[in-house]
C-alpha cells in the first residue's frame, strides 16, 4: 500500500490529537511544561492542517487543469 503525503499529515494530525486528548484527560492539573507542550502541538496540528488543506487545493487545480499550482 502506497502511502500519500497528505495520509501521512493526517496521521500524524491524528497521533497528535490522541496525545491532546490523554494529556487532558489526566486526572492531575496540568503542569507548566505540559501545558507548553499542549500549546505546541495544538500549533502543530494546525500547521499540518493548513498543509493538508494546501495539497488538496493542488490536487483540485492539478485535476481540473491538469497541471500543479
Amino acid at each position: 500500500m502506497m502511502t500519500t503525503p497528505a495520509i501521512t499529515i493526517k496521521n500524524k494530525i491524528r497521533e497528535l490529537i490522541q496525545l491532546q486528548i490523554e494529556m487532558f484527560g489526566q486526572r492531575h492539573p496540568l503542569t507548566s511544561s505540559e501545558l507548553i507542550q499542549c500549546s505546541y502541538r495544538a500549533e502543530r496540528i494546525k500547521q499540518l492542517g493548513h498543509e493538508l488543506a494546501r495539497i488538496g487545493g493542488t490536487a483540485i487545480l492539478e485535476k481540473r487543469f491538469g497541471t500543479a499550482a
